[in-house]
C-alpha cells in the first residue's frame, strides 16, 4: 500500500540531495511554501525546503500536514555533533529530540514548553527501520537538541552539554517539527548526518569539507532509509 512521506530540509544543499532521489516530480505551491511532489520506490514523497530555524520548520510542517496528510514526517539534513563518540558522516537518529534554548519558568523543566513534554519521542517503527540499515556508515540513536543558534564554539557547546549530557547532536529544526507532529498525531523521525563537530579547530572548514567530499555518500544512506519506509 502506497504511503505518503513528508520530508523537510532546512537548506538548499540538503534539498537538492533529496530531490535528486525522486522520480515523476511536480511542484505544488501552497501559501508561502513550494512543495516538490514525487515518488521514491512505491511511496509518494512530499519534499519541502522549509528554511532554517524553528519558526520556518513549524510553519512548513504544519502546511505540509494540512495539505498532503502524510503518513509520517522525516526531518533530514545535517547536524553538528556534540559528543566525543561521534565523527563526521555518522548519522544520529532522533530517538528523542528537545529544545536547548527554551525556558518557560520555574514550573517547567529546562527546555520544556509549558503543557508539552520536555522530550519528544521519535516514532518507534521509524527508529527501528533506521537502526536496522546495513551500511558502513555508523548510525547512532539518541538525543538531538534543537535551538535557534548555529553552534560554533566550545563555550556554546558546553552550555548545551551541561543541560543535556546525553545530547548527541544539535540542529535548528527537529524539535519544532516534532512538537507540531505530536499535536497533529503524525509519526515523526529526525534523521541527521553529522557534518561538523563544533568546538574543534577549523570548525567551518570541516563543515565545508563535508559538502565537498562526503555528502553524496552520506545522503545515499538517507535514500536507503527512505526506501525502506
Amino acid at each position: 500500500m502506497q504511503k505518503t512521506i513528508g520530508i523537510l530540509t532546512a537548506m538548499s544543499v540538503e534539498y537538492r540531495q533529496v530531490a535528486a532521489m525522486l522520480h515523476d516530480v511536480e511542484t505544488v505551491k501552497d501559501g508561502p511554501q513550494e512543495f516538490l511532489v514525487g515518488t521514491l520506490g512505491e511511496n509518494k514523497v512530499v519534499l519541502l525546503q522549509c528554511g532554517i530555524g524553528k519558526v520556518n520548520a513549524a510553519t512548513g510542517v504544519t502546511n505540509l500536514i494540512i495539505t498532503f496528510h502524510p503518513d509520517c514526517i522525516i526531518s533530514t539534513g545535517v547536524a553538528g555533533g556534540i559528543d566525543v563518540k561521534l565523527d563526521v558522516m555518522d548519522i544520529v537518529i532522533g530517538q528523542e529530540v528537545c529544545y536547548h534554548d527554551v525556558y518557560c519558568g520555574d514550573n517547567c523543566d529546562p527546555g520544556q514548553v509549558q503543557g508539552l513534554p520536555r522530550f519528544f519521542n521519535g516514532d518507534e517503527r521509524l527508529v527501528g527501520i533506521a537502526t536496522s540499515l546495513k551500511t558502513d556508515v555508523r548510525i547512532v540513536p539518541g538525543l538531538i537538541c534543537t535551538g535557534d543558534q548555529f553552534v560554533t564554539n566550545r563555550d556554546e557547546l558546553n552550555v548545551i552539554k551541561e543541560k543535556y549530557p546525553e545530547g548527541l547532536a544539535v540542529d535548528m529544526e527537529s524539535a519544532a517539527i516534532a512538537q507540531v507532529c505530536l499535536l497533529w498525531n503524525v509519526p515523526m523521525l529526525s534523521f541527521r548526518i553529522i557534518s561538523d563537530t563544533p568546538g574543534v579547530n577549523a570548525h567551518f572548514e570541516q563543515y565545508l569539507n563535508f559538502w565537498e567530499t562526503m555528502a553524496d555518500k552520506s545522503f545515499a544512506v538517507t535514500k536507503e532509509f527512505l526506501s525502506r519506509i
